[in-house]
């Protein structure tokens, strides 16, 4: 099922325009700044800056759904993520990966690609999905994946 239209928000509240993603291949990440899986942050940017130019776009979600480990507001993740893990990949806003007050995005892409055993449920921060350029989902990565083992994978759909 290729990519709905399902409104996004900047981390700074702003709309982010949905057609910006279309023809690209997409790496959607969860993201929280106080989780042992936080130095991937070095790592999704540097797939940004090596296959940004080629149609690649990095997507973090902040959540803080696991351990309590993204509690800081808009701002404060903002700070985090340009000053500790600079990164020039969108940021979304703040927002639940599973239960009812899911993000529409995040229940579609569980729903598109569900992980072990068929269970839709994120299992923890830098959980990762990555889709085709026809917004296919084709893969689902657990959080230890490291970013720069998806290198391959990406490259394949550029």
């Amino acid at each position: 099922m290729p990519l709905p239209t399902i409104p996004l928000q900047r981390l700074d509240g702003s709309e982010f325009p949905g057609d910006a993603l279309q023809g690209k291949v997409l790496l959607v990440v969860n993201v929280a700044s106080r989780c042992g899986f936080t130095p991937q942050y070095t790592g999704l940017e540097a797939l940004h800056r090596q296959f940004g130019e080629q149609g690649l776009v990095v997507l973090g979600f902040p959540c803080d759904q696991f351990g309590h480990q993204e509690p800081g507001d808009a701002e404060e993740i903002a700070r985090f993520c340009s000053l500790d893990y600079p990164v020039s990949f969108p940021l979304m806003a703040k927002c639940e990966v599973n239960g009812e007050q899911a993000h529409p995005f995040y229940r579609w892409l569980k729903q598109q690609k569900p992980g072990l055993l068929g269970s839709e449920a994120i299992k923890w921060n830098f959980t990762k999905f990555l889709l085709d350029r026809e917004g296919r989902v084709v893969d689902r990565f657990a959080p230890q994946t490291k970013p720069e083992d998806l290198a391959g994978a990406i490259q394949g759909l550029l």
